[in-house]
């Protein structure tokens, strides 16, 4: 726990251009018309804005676990929770900085697995303020029974029973998990076939970053007319996987600026984000 709470991350500088603003805006489902003015907000240079959702890729300090010092077995773990808040929209190019640190590690038991948080900030280089801050809970199914903290852990957020105020269908493109790579997250789960295959997917799967921004979208579409300055936060616990060519159904239930959301893929009947949570202007 103590090495873990003390790792010693690096500062991660990220430039990024118009180029790569609209790239992530392609894979996560904007600019799907050509036709739609809305979606060349985020497509096209002029002007262009950024998606509030492409803080999760900035100032990313990669695969740490993998370092054998963690004492983390990281061919066993998976993304757990991912949360986002925004205190300033993003610019749509500029250099950041992203400070990450290990906030929370809970013990769940021998066989049970452990849960490490880690929050990162990110900050404009030039002006020092800061734009996000994001939550990375990693689930190591491998590492429970080590004696640590069985606590606190957080509730899940309760999801309605009844039907939702909105839905919103968002397909997923087929090459979406190639070009959201392309942000910084290489691991060879989401394109080579054989890596899947090994991990126990029939295909590559798509991120869970891209899962939650996918969902972020269906959001900012529903309930802030894609107005980026009215979204503020949101967060969500992965449950089941997605193949880039589905589609996403984002359910929301809104009370006042409180939102609730659930992300599955109807043509699998499966759930795969869920407890979503999210705040907006």
């Amino acid at each position: 726990v103590a090495r873990l709470k003390s790792w010693p991350f690096a500062d991660v500088e990220t430039t990024y251009t118009d180029r790569d603003t609209m790239l992530y805006a392609l894979c996560v489902g904007a600019g799907r018309d050509p036709l739609d003015p809305v979606g060349l907000r985020f497509t096209y240079e002029s002007p262009l804005q950024a998606l509030p959702t492409m803080a999760v890729v900035l100032g990313y300090p990669g695969s740490w676990m993998n370092d054998p010092a963690s004492g983390i077995d990281y061919r066993r773990v998976v993304h757990g929770e991912n949360a986002l808040t925004i205190h300033h929209p993003l610019p749509p190019a500029g250099t950041v900085v992203g400070r990450t640190r290990v906030t929370r590690i809970v013990d769940k038991g021998a066989g049970k697995g452990a849960v490490v948080t880690a929050e990162r900030t990110i900050t404009d280089k030039a002006s020092g303020m800061r734009l996000a801050t994001t939550e990375h809970v990693t689930f190591c199914r491998a590492d429970g029974g080590f004696g640590g903290p069985d606590g606190p852990v957080k509730a899940p957020h309760p999801v309605p029973e009844s039907a939702p105020h909105h839905v919103c269908d968002l397909p997923v493109l087929p090459q979406a998990a190639l070009i959201y790579r392309l942000s910084g997250d290489y691991n060879p789960l989401h394109a080579d076939p054989a890596s899947a295959k090994k991990a126990g997917f029939k295909a590559p799967i798509l991120h869970g970053r891209c899962t939650f921004s996918i969902a972020g979208h269906a959001i900012l579409k529903t309930l802030c007319d894609y107005d980026p300055a009215r979204f503020i936060a949101m967060e969500g616990r992965f449950s089941s996987p997605v193949y880039p060519g589905e589609t996403i159904r984002t359910e929301i239930w809104r009370d006042g600026n409180a939102v609730t959301f659930r992300s599955t893929v109807p043509a699998r009947g499966v759930t795969v984000l869920n407890n979503g949570r999210a705040e907006i202007r």
